[in-house]
């Protein structure tokens, strides 16, 4: 009982540091995103002794109630925060460390019907923006953020924050903006926009280049253009695609 009301109050903690709206212990004790929590703590625990259906019926009355839906045997740690939940999908054989926090429409799912091991496994401290989905039995490192909208289908390094379709690192090992909030939803960096306007800037290179040889001129020195986008058109349609360096 003790270890029960000792993970509660770490659940209410939780709510207090990481939303400013929470004004009250009381006001926590509405919060739908925490009723799924503690009644998946009661699922879980029925489903680990064998009883499979009541801990889905528990996990079923759940979802009814609060838009919520994780199945009754994801392993969830202490402090978990789940933010303006409806919507959220969490799978069965999904792994949550403490102290994390997700927003509405999450989904940590899987990606075939086969058996064992096919839900994500989520580090200490991680961040799941709005609507992002993480899909498969891959890794997400302690300290990582995913961007809202994001489609993770790769592992996650520890202290990095991932974005875009599909998900990729633009901030690796804990580098990012002095004073960075913790996860700033409308200022993500956005690499398909990047690297889209280096190959229109590549490009407008190549024509004035073309064009000076047809004219007879010497076409601009190397050293004179937009240093920033002179990787190879193979290169950047890499970066697009996320393969981590130009095809062989």
């Amino acid at each position: 009982m003790g270890r029960i009301l000792l993970t509660a109050r770490r659940d209410i903690a939780a709510v207090k540091e990481r939303d400013p709206a929470a004004t009250s212990t009381a006001e926590v004790l509405l919060y739908q995103g925490l009723h799924a929590v503690w009644m998946h703590r009661l699922a879980h625990a029925l489903y680990r002794r064998g009883l499979r259906f009541p801990s889905r019926l528990v996990s079923q009355v759940s979802r009814f109630l609060t838009g919520i839906e994780i199945h009754p045997g994801a392993q969830i740690g202490p402090g978990f925060f789940i933010d303006h939940g409806m919507g959220v999908v969490i799978g069965e054989t999904t792994e949550i460390g403490e102290d994390v926090t997700v927003y509405q429409g999450v989904t940590l799912g899987g990606t075939g019907a086969h058996g064992g091991k096919r839900h994500p496994t989520v580090g200490d401290r991680v961040i799941v923006g709005t609507d992002a989905q993480v899909l498969g039995p891959l890794q997400v490192g302690d300290d990582a953020k995913i961007g809202a909208g994001s489609i993770v289908i790769r592992d996650v390094p520890p202290r990095s924050t991932v974005v875009g379709n599909p998900g990729r690192p633009v901030i690796v090992d804990g580098q990012r903006v002095p004073e960075e909030p913790p996860l700033e939803h409308s200022h993500l960096p956005d690499p398909i926009a990047e690297a889209l306007q280096c190959l229109v800037t590549r490009i407008g290179e190549l024509e004035d280049e073309v064009l000076a040889l047809r004219e007879g001129r010497e076409p601009p020195p190397r050293e004179d253009r937009n240093g920033d986008c002179m990787p190879s058109v193979r290169e950047q349609i890499s970066r697009i695609l996320g393969a981590g360096g130009p095809p062989a």
